[in-house]
């Protein structure tokens, strides 16, 4: 009895549950889940005895409830994201600081030249690291044709992008800014073009650009020397198509399929690291390595980008040096068109504060007969008058 007792105690809660769910058609438990008036008025005088089959049924219900409910599962690796936007808001608290932070900022500055310093020694050997990882990636592959194929369609996309972007989007912006023709503006820079397209660097155009934009568009150079060396380090916007393609393609390359939360991150991403890209050849494909990281694709396969990245890397550069170019010329335009406008206000202020020498002159006769020069007729009238005398 004291069993049974304590049975109705520790099943009488779930049995009230099940009771308010009792219109509820579960289907899928195999059995019938609809509790009868008669389990109702039981339970409702307190005399339910112990039932197998609905405690059974209250199982079944409770663990599909349970394992409809999403559990999040976690990454291995470093949390992109959340180191960007660390130094992101570290920066802004030294900035804040003043003083005090300078000493800090200084460490931050040399410990990046220390960097970049051990990157250029790196750099001599890149083609024999190069070698060695695109030949083990190929051992590795099972179709080699497939993985050639693959390259060939990255590269197709990635310059497609930057011909879509350097030759439809920048332009309409230049267009939407000035209302000016931008193919006359791009075609007195067709040196540092070139210039680009050849060494693929934007820090080795950086002269060659700032000599055409200011002689044969007639940027000022003010706006030239000041514009131009940031966007070289900072305006990256050819470096972070590629990256973006460039990391879909390892995605698809390792058979995962990306959702919204993880392309939206390697916008955001790719947005951020490319900012911090050197200008230098295949600078853009070490950060890479950050986006894949963010996403979570394995990362030995960036040495597949590295490999054609010497194709890829011409149109990025030709596009980075043209957002930089149309920027100082958009720039040159509106500064222009405000000094026009202050000019033409000064203009009508002076016309206003003009006096008005006619009207003084009419009024008063005797101050402007007083400073007229004598002409020489009168000087000889007093003369033919003493000698008629």
């Amino acid at each position: 009895m004291n069993t049974e007792t304590e049975a109705h105690s520790l099943l009488l809660p779930l049995q009230c549950c099940w009771v308010a769910l009792r219109n509820v058609p579960f289907h899928s438990l195999g059995g019938s889940a609809i509790l009868t008036s008669d389990l109702e008025s039981k339970i409702t005088r307190g005399s339910f005895l112990f039932n197998s089959t609905s405690v059974c049924c209250l199982t079944n219900m409770l663990f599909i409830l349970i394992s409809q409910i999403p559990i999040g599962t976690e990454i291995e690796g470093m949390n992109i994201l959340g180191l960007v936007l660390f130094a992101l808001v570290l920066g802004v608290a030294l900035k804040k600081l003043g003083p005090e932070g300078e000493e800090l900022i200084r460490f931050f500055n040399s410990f990046n030249e220390a960097t970049m310093v051990l990157v250029s020694w790196i750099m001599w050997y890149v083609p024999i690291g190069i070698t060695f990882l695109v030949g083990s990636k190929i051992v590795e592959m099972e179709d080699i044709v497939l993985l050639v194929t693959s390259l060939g369609k990255y590269i197709f996309a990635s310059i497609l992008g930057h011909v879509i972007h350097g030759g439809i989007i920048l332009p309409l912006i230049y267009f939407a800014f000035t209302r000016k023709n931008p193919f006359s503006f791009l075609l007195g820079l067709i040196t540092p073009f070139a210039t680009a397209f050849a060494t693929c660097s934007s820090s080795a155009t950086l002269p060659s650009m700032i000599k055409c934009i200011e002689e044969n568009n007639g940027v000022d150079k003010r706006i030239s020397r000041f514009i131009l060396p940031i966007g070289a380090t900072v305006n990256m916007d050819g470096a972070a198509i590629f990256q973006c393609v460039a990391a879909v393609f390892i995605a698809q390359l390792n058979n995962v399929d990306l959702n919204a939360g993880q392309i939206f991150t390697i916008l955001v991403t790719a947005t951020a690291a490319s900012v911090g890209a050197a200008g230098v050849p295949a600078g853009g494909v070490l950060t890479i390595a950050i986006i894949l990281e963010a996403i979570g694709l394995p990362t030995n396969d960036v040495s597949l980008i590295l490999a054609v990245d010497w194709i890829v890397d011409r149109t990025t550069t030709v596009v980075n040096v043209e957002g930089d170019a149309l920027g100082a010329g958009i720039l040159h335009y509106l500064n222009q068109k405000e000094k026009t406008v202050k000019e033409q206000e000064l203009i009508e202020v002076n016309v206003e504060a003009i006096p008005n020498c006619k009207s003084e002159g009419e009024t008063s006769p005797l101050v402007t007969h007083r400073n007229q020069v004598p002409t020489p007729a009168s000087t000889a009238e007093p003369e033919s008058k003493e000698s008629v005398l």
